[in-house]
């Protein structure tokens, strides 16, 4: 199923994304008695923004830089003007005005001609960047031919890897300079996982019986079949809203008040500290005993009662109400599943949860849309039934099962050690034993039906289920296991191997700072400190493979799994770079020596925190995984990478960084 996701998500965004590029157009303007206007407009893509030309400080953003030299036959008149005023507002993060440009920036030089003809050269340099990160920074250089006669010249200008771009007269069209930032089908993944677990909660015992409820209701409408369909509409409508609007407010609220590094605090808060972390995994296993029937969860009777005698009044109040009532009934199936999707979109980009709650709340909302559309449809449906409680059954092996993920997530984070992988494995090995043992009818509990016979259905779900068993129980000697290595905590945490290069062989000598606690994947030797690691490459001669990471990264445990451990991606990363991994979420309280304190005064203690923070001040970038190569003097070799497990694409990747840093000697 995972394969079949990933290779969806691939055709998704092969089809829908753009290469983000930067262009710039130029022309010539005369201004009569030999004086002439050069004009420059840059294009900027869609959600990005570009700075304005400052100036700042060291501390401060990567300023739009344009110098002009003139050539034989020209002289400057002043100096370069910013025709697009940029938005100036306080930065949070750099604690100073800057000022930005969204769409287009436009800029213009005079300069004077005193022979026949004559040119100027121009060096351009600048950065994009998003709400997610920033692309390194680039240049572009050319030459710009100053004609004698009333006719403008104009032309366009597009990257050219360093080289000089002369422009003859020609007609003003556009091209895209280099490509500096790809796509990445994480979020996409999520959407997917969203969607599918919004149509999974209608099979759901609390979800089912809603069905005629929605049906009673709206065969009762009046107004003739365009009102139906508004009403059916509008029903959809209220169900996303219900779900999603309390999402999107948090994320605004925070982010009105502290900014995009408070709202991501918040959500990697929510993500890696260990008290949700822990809530989260007591909430599984009590709603987990909740559907094996040891007691019932329900929303308080006297909000459904007033939700539900709303619902009956005519107009748009009564949908609303209808809409509500709803989405109150069926907080006890869905709550955790609206939790585990919110947590792991988190770990995505700024706008992830919005978006993955709008997914699974649209697909949720979509079948009973369509019973309100179409009422009639209820007759073919399954009547409620034995069924029901099965199904709930299963639900709850299932929620025993992903609950120890946010356990294992503080265990990691906190180096609690009490979740090592083959304890987690065990217990995945039994649950989904005894659910196939359930399916198989060996086991009952206390509402079930009598099943006399089995049925084909449970036959083919409990083969699924036991071929799942035995795929997982190599991993207690250590097989990789790469369909769950997202879900999995380290095989570095594994305490008895079988396989080479395994947990404790792959531990990075301990006079390395943090390698008491922290480990490479896959046998590898790396740093966990950047000035460590830069001062090491120097020392060796190579370029650093900078690893900004989690341990409650599911997407960083899938690279390192799905591409890491190709032949050729490890015997490069082996050979020929120095690696350092970053963890943005790790809890370790470093020493006073060690601490940072930020532009706004506020002190970084935990690793997790600097690391965080350092990414978020150097690249603009909250997300993991997000892969950077780095060259002599700090310099990035290559555009950064994050989330792809397109393995051929990060051979080229990590080749491209060799190949940059051989040029730079």
């Amino acid at each position: 199923m995972r394969n079949i996701l990933t290779m969806l998500t691939a055709l998704l965004v092969a089809a829908t994304a753009t290469a983000q590029t930067a262009t710039w157009t130029h022309r010539v303007e005369p201004r009569g008695e030999g004086l002439y206007r050069i004009l420059l407009e840059a294009s900027i893509p869609d959600r990005y923004h570009m700075y304005d030309m400052g100036p700042y400080v060291t501390d401060g953003p990567n300023a739009t830089t344009i110098v002009f030299t003139p050539g034989e036959g020209v002289t400057l008149e002043g100096g370069v003007q910013m025709l697009t005023a940029p938005h100036r507002y306080h930065d949070e993060m750099f604690d100073m005005e800057i000022g930005t440009f969204e769409g287009s920036a436009s800029f213009a030089q005079d300069v004077r001609l005193t022979g026949a003809q004559g040119s100027v050269g121009a060096t351009l340099e600048w950065m994009l960047c998003d709400d997610r990160s920033c692309t390194p920074p680039d240049d572009l250089q050319l030459t710009i031919r100053i004609p004698a006669d009333p006719a403008p010249a104009a032309g366009t200008a597009a990257v050219t890897d360093g080289e000089d771009d002369t422009t003859e007269p020609a007609a003003d069209t556009s091209a895209p300079a280099k490509d500096t930032a790809g796509s990445s089908p994480g979020l996409w993944m999520l959407v997917i996982e969203a969607i599918l677990w919004g149509f999974g909660a209608l099979l759901t015992p609390c979800v089912f019986p809603m069905v005629p409820m929605t049906v009673s209701y709206f065969l009762k409408g009046e107004g003739g079949p365009a009102m139906g369909r508004l009403r059916a509409a509008l029903y959809g409508f209220f169900i996303v809203a219900l779900y999603t609007l309390p999402i999107a407010a948090i994320i605004l609220i925070t982010r009105a008040v502290g900014g995009e590094a408070v709202t991501a605090d918040i959500f990697n808060w929510l993500a890696t500290h260990w008290l949700p972390n822990v809530i989260f995994f007591i909430v599984f296993m009590v709603f987990a005993a909740s559907f094996f029937g040891a007691f019932e969860i329900t929303m308080p009777s006297w909000m459904v009662n007033k939700a539900d005698a709303k619902a009956d009044t005519k107009g748009l109040g009564g949908i609303f109400f209808l809409a509500l009532t709803l989405v109150l009934v069926s907080f006890s199936c869905t709550g955790p599943i609206v939790g585990s999707v919110l947590i792991k979109s988190t770990q995505g980009e700024f706008w992830g949860p919005i978006i993955t709650m709008l997914a699974f709340s649209a697909a949720f909302a979509l079948p009973f849309t369509l019973f309100a559309l179409f009422p009639s449809i209820l007759k073919k449906l399954p009547k409620s039934g034995g069924w029901l409680n099965s199904v709930k059954i299963v639900i709850g092996f299932i929620e025993v099962a992903l609950g120890f993920k946010f356990l294992s997530v503080a265990d990691q984070t906190y180096h609690w050690g009490l979740l090592d992988r083959e304890i987690y494995l065990a217990v995945w090995i039994v649950v989904f034993s005894l659910l196939g043992l359930y399916l198989l009818g060996k086991l009952r509990f206390a509402h079930d039906n009598d099943t006399p016979a089995l049925g084909v259905g449970r036959l083919a779900l409990s083969i699924a289920v036991f071929t799942f068993v035995v795929y997982m129980i190599p991993g207690m000697w250590g097989a990789p296991l790469k369909g769950l290595s997202g879900y999995l905590p380290p095989l570095t945490s594994q305490d008895f191997v079988l396989t080479p290069g395994g947990a404790h062989a792959a531990a990075a000598p301990t006079t390395r700072k943090y390698a008491d606690f922290l480990h490479l994947p896959h046998g590898l030797e790396g740093f966990f400190d950047l000035q460590e690691a830069e001062a090491y490459a120097a020392q060796v001669g190579k370029p650093l493979f900078i690893d900004f990471t989690g341990h409650g990264c599911v997407n960083c445990r899938e690279m390192e799994s799905r591409v890491w451990s190709d032949p050729e991606v490890l015997a490069i990363l082996r050979n020929d770079y120095v690696i350092c991994a970053l963890y943005s979420d790790d809890k370790k309280q470093l020493p006073e020596s060690e601490w940072v304190t930020t532009d706004s005064g506020k002190v970084l203690k935990s690793l997790g925190k600097i690391n965080s923070y350092y990414a978020r001040k150097n690249y603009g970038v909250n997300a993991q995984p997000y892969y950077i190569l780095q060259g002599r003097d700090g310099q990035e070799l290559v555009p950064p990478r994050g989330y792809d497990l397109d393995i051929a694409g990060f051979v080229q990747f990590l080749k491209s960084g060799l190949e940059a840093y051989k040029a730079q000697r």
